[in-house]
């Protein structure tokens, strides 16, 4: 029985040069029209000469560093037209346009369900994605593992990370799910300042593109697999669900 992915984040990464973290502060994002007015803290925000972080209540994250600003949203029940950060990333670096960028990322958080008696998401790493052998067997407890997979696609370099995991419900119920995660690296190579934050800008914009390659992949090469594999009904993700 196959199984869809459930995406539940985005997170766009743009590394730069020499980048001020002590200019991301609420006020600035408000007053600067990067974020609305009326958007509210989720948490005190942090700030240091080293990092900064602004967390608000629908679950946009933007954390600023020496070398990268990073907007990280949830996107689990959302329908990719109500996806807000591609358009507060564009903002930000066009307000700070002085800022020498040198590329971005695009990543994906998404996991697929696994019934929990049989422990079918450990079973699918060791015995679809794995050949067995004698290393499953050591020490006192079942072995766990993790894989990176790397692709090369027109204009980007695809990381694919997956990891067994848990998804901890409101119940306080844990789910067993196998985590699929997606890293699009954009190398900018044009030397010119302008055209490099041209051309950052309008990978953002496409940011679409990154995720139908993702579901393609771990939906098509991925979660069809010959072996049969328990996996519960599609579901969507709760919001306040945590993964560990």
């Amino acid at each position: 029985m196959s199984q869809s992915l459930n995406i539940q984040e985005i997170a766009i990464a743009i590394a730069a040069k020499q980048h001020n973290p002590t200019i991301l502060t609420p006020d600035f994002l408000k007053y600067s029209g990067i974020v609305p007015s009326d958007w509210e803290l989720a948490q005190p925000p942090i700030l240091t000469d080293s990092a900064a972080q602004v967390v608000f209540q629908n679950s946009i994250n933007i954390t600023a560093q020496v070398n990268r600003i990073i907007f990280t949203e949830v996107i689990a029940t959302k329908e990719a037209t109500d996806v807000e950060i591609p358009a507060l990333a564009r903002k930000y670096i066009e307000t700070l346009a002085q800022v020498d960028y040198l590329g971005v990322s695009i990543n994906f958080r998404g996991h697929v369900f696994f019934e929990q008696p049989n422990n079918t998401a450990r079973n699918y790493i060791l015995a679809t994605l794995l050949n067995p052998g004698p290393w499953h067997d050591f020490g006192t407890a079942p072995v766990q593992a993790a894989m990176r997979f790397g692709y090369t696609l027109e204009g980007a370099q695809l990381s694919l990370d997956i990891n067994e995991g848990g998804l901890q419900l409101p119940d306080n119920t844990v789910r067993p799910i196998v985590l699929f995660t997606a890293s699009f690296n954009h190398a900018i190579v044009q030397e010119e300042q302008s055209q490099r934050l041209a051309i950052i800008s309008k990978i953002i914009s496409n940011w679409r593109t990154d995720l139908e390659a993702y579901t393609e992949l771990v939906d098509t090469k991925f979660l069809n697999s010959p072996y049969q594999i328990n996996l519960v009904p599609n579901q969507s993700i709760i919001p306040t669900a945590r993964i560990f």
